[in-house]
């Protein structure tokens, strides 16, 4: 990607607090060459010269991952196209295990040579790191599978999808949310294609083909009168999915107070929806800070679990690996051992899956070669599991891997990532209106906003995109000024209903980060609406002069 092009990205104004966290770095290339594969049988000749390479120098486990990963970002701004960016990041990474530790190295030239000399620098490394180790590696056992493919289940590969049409929808959104009263917006498809071969010494060569979009806008609506302004970014969330995502269908349609779909997105109706509610925003009544029962949309409450959930039973943050960059936990290992730690409340069921069809986070097999399955972390309230990989399933009991092992590129190291985890529907099927209906002081938030939590995960501050007040039962108007405080472990408690099945929607980040030098991941956090009673909700309004 050019530079002027980067610049350009992290500098969108709303847009920019998203933008930088995407992974976007790798050279142009021609959109038609994008839609070309790599010849399989060409990857696996590349990765036995790999595999052999490093055997031949001492290594005892290899395990080789030839990554292309293709990006395309389309922008626009108002009536305008601002910017059309396709790159291409193609390489290896070969990782080892020599005298009990690790080692690894990466190249973009993929000639027999460069190859090999790539997989005996992976066994230096490692041989000059075992002088520090205090015991060596140990890998839970794993079986080859031998050549096997995946493919993400695309109806439509956005890739190609012809530029007029992207451009059209935009530059459609654009105008539909200016003549519903917005006065600025910028609107962008970002779509990802993910070509990942993996080969180990274990007997598996594993290719899979990967597709994730994003489509976004962010409105601007201001007061003439006052200069004073709102904002209104879209509820969309990005999906593993192709193009179809886009292709609304009726029967998805959510009942709600605002446009929303399961498993589609009407990014034209959102965006008419936004540019008439960021005008409501700026005369809503601001909220009076106080105790409320809160009923949460899952295009809320999916950051609300990445963060007081998700983060927290990642092992290698419990174990203190993370404590330098992102922190550690307080799900420490005394409160799983006990077996009866009390997360929340007896109606709270956190699952972790890198199966879900749609997710993020869905592939079939993760960047050590494991198979990729679900199991429970939070059961009826109680922390009974965390998230892993092969060098730390020992720690836990475990006999095998679960799967959670993943890189942002050919040219990362693989370490442990986070997997879809979503909060399980309620099994007496209720509806968004039977959670509020029973509501005497309340405030029903949708879309994500600003947040703040603490290094253990713990402490935190949640605010939104829309917040609308609930008075006896019903629906009273929009509040502005909303943000609301707790701690995980009462917030969780606090739950005491969460909708049927019939609600149940993703939501999700592709900006992820963890690890140094840091590292995106893209995941996926699924629930239905959920209400929690007697949350703190403080006003956030800041009054100048």
């Amino acid at each position: 990607m050019k530079r002027r092009d980067f610049i350009y990205l992290t500098g969108m104004g709303a847009a920019a607090s998203m933008i930088p966290a995407i992974p976007v770095i790798g050279n142009p290339i021609d959109p038609a060459k994008a839609l070309e594969p790599v010849d399989v049988a060409l990857k696996k000749r590349m990765a036995d010269v790999a595999l052999n390479a490093a055997r031949s120098k001492g290594a005892t486990y290899t395990d080789v991952r030839i990554g292309r990963y293709l990006n395309q970002f389309v922008v626009t701004r108002e009536d305008k196209v601002q910017n059309i960016v396709n790159t291409e990041s193609y390489g290896m990474g070969v990782r080892v295990i020599a005298n009990g530790s690790w080692g690894f190295a990466a190249t973009d030239k993929l000639d027999n040579d460069s190859i090999a000399k790539a997989a005996e620098l992976a066994v230096a490394i490692a041989k000059e790191n075992s002088r520090l180790l205090t015991e060596p590696v140990r890998l839970a056992p794993q079986k080859g599978y031998g050549e096997v493919s995946w493919k993400a289940p695309i109806q439509k590969n956005a890739f190609g999808v012809p530029m007029k049409e992207k451009v059209d929808l935009l530059l459609g959104v654009n105008s539909a949310a200016m003549q519903s009263g917005a006065n600025y917006i910028t609107s962008l498809l970002f779509m990802v294609n993910e070509q990942k071969y993996f080969a180990s010494t274990d007997g598996s060569y594993i290719d899979q083909d990967i597709h994730r979009i994003w489509p976004a806008f962010f409105i601007t609506k201001i007061d003439a009168a006052t200069g004073k302004f709102e904002t209104r970014n879209s509820l969309s969330a990005p999906m593993g999915m192709g193009y179809e995502y886009l292709d609304v269908r009726p029967q998805d349609k959510i009942q709600s107070v605002t446009t929303l779909y399961k498993g589609r997105y009407d990014m034209l109706e959102d965006a008419k929806a936004g540019g008439a509610q960021a005008g409501e925003k700026i005369k809503a009544k601001s909220v009076e800070a106080g105790k409320y029962d809160l009923v949460l949309d899952p295009s809320h409450l999916w950051l609300t679990i990445h963060e007081s959930t998700g983060h927290p039973t990642e092992l290698d943050r419990v174990l203190g690996y993370e404590a330098n960059f992102a922190g550690t936990s307080f799900l420490t290992l005394d409160k799983w051992e006990s077996k009866k730690f009390q997360y929340g409340s007896k109606i709270v069921n956190m699952v972790a899956d890198k199966t879900e069809v749609g997710s993020l986070g869905a592939v079939g097999y993760d960047d050590e070669g494991v198979q990729c399955g679900r199991w429970d972390i939070i059961k009826d309230g109680i922390l009974v599991n965390y998230q892993t990989i092969r060098d730390q399933a020992h720690i836990l009991g475990l006999n095998a891997s679960q799967g959670c092992c993943y890189a942002d590129s050919w040219s990362s190291v693989q370490f442990q990532r986070m997997p879809n985890v979503s909060l399980q529907p309620g099994k007496d099927g209720k509806s968004v209106n039977d959670l509020i209906k029973d509501v005497e002081k309340g405030i029903y938030i949708i879309g994500d906003g600003s947040f703040s939590i603490d290094q253990q995960r713990y402490n935190f501050q949640f605010g939104g995109q829309l917040f609308y007040e609930i008075k006896n039962g019903k629906i009273a108007g929009m509040l502005k000024d909303v943000a609301y405080q707790a701690n995980s472990q009462e917030f969780w408690n606090s739950c005491v209903a969460i909708a049927g099945a019939n609600d149940y929607r993703l939501g999700g980040a592709f900006g992820d980060g963890k690890g140094q030098p840091p590292q995106s991941n893209a995941v996926s956090h699924g629930s239905s609406t959920a209400r929690f009673n007697g949350v703190n909700v403080i006003n956030t309004a800041r009054n100048i002069g």
